[in-house]
């Protein structure tokens, strides 16, 4: 998923893609470490997916957080 389709998502909806990332890793990682994963460059796919839900949710958090600054 590419950042722009992330960033005209609802805050709740990003929430939920960020969770389901964070699972998909998770089992990603776990099939690697077993030996049970074929094609290895989805788990690297995958954690950029979530870098980038990840980068989409703090650049809603920083403008957020400068205006309660000042």
């Amino acid at each position: 998923m590419k950042a722009r389709e992330m960033r005209d998502m609802e805050e709740l909806e990003l929430e939920k893609q960020i969770a389901e990332l964070r699972k998909e890793v998770f089992g990603l990682r776990f099939a690697n470490a077993t030996g049970e994963l074929d094609d290895t460059a989805s788990l690297g796919r995958a954690r950029r997916d979530l870098a980038r839900a990840l980068t989409v949710a703090r650049e809603r958090e920083v403008p957020a957080q400068q205006g309660r600054e000042r």
